[in-house]
């Protein structure tokens, strides 16, 4: 089974950290504090400009598509 890193229809904001829960199959929650904490402790800075990046280079989800 192949596995591709696409943002969730399970989103907050944009899907990226539903979309990294989904492909490691962990809950989406613990990636969102996990994220959050990342976040807070490097200044904020880092981890919003990774956020952005993802969110304009991780495909959405087709939830109709085939393998």
């Amino acid at each position: 089974m192949n596995k591709r890193l696409t943002k969730s229809s399970d989103k907050m904001i944009a899907g990226v950290c539903g979309g990294i829960a989904e492909y490691f199959d962990v809950d989406p929650t613990l990636v969102r504090a996990g994220y959050a904490l990342l976040s807070v402790f490097s200044a904020g800075f880092p981890g919003l400009l990774l956020y952005i990046i993802l969110c304009i280079v991780m495909p959405n989800s087709n939830s109709g598509y085939i393998h």
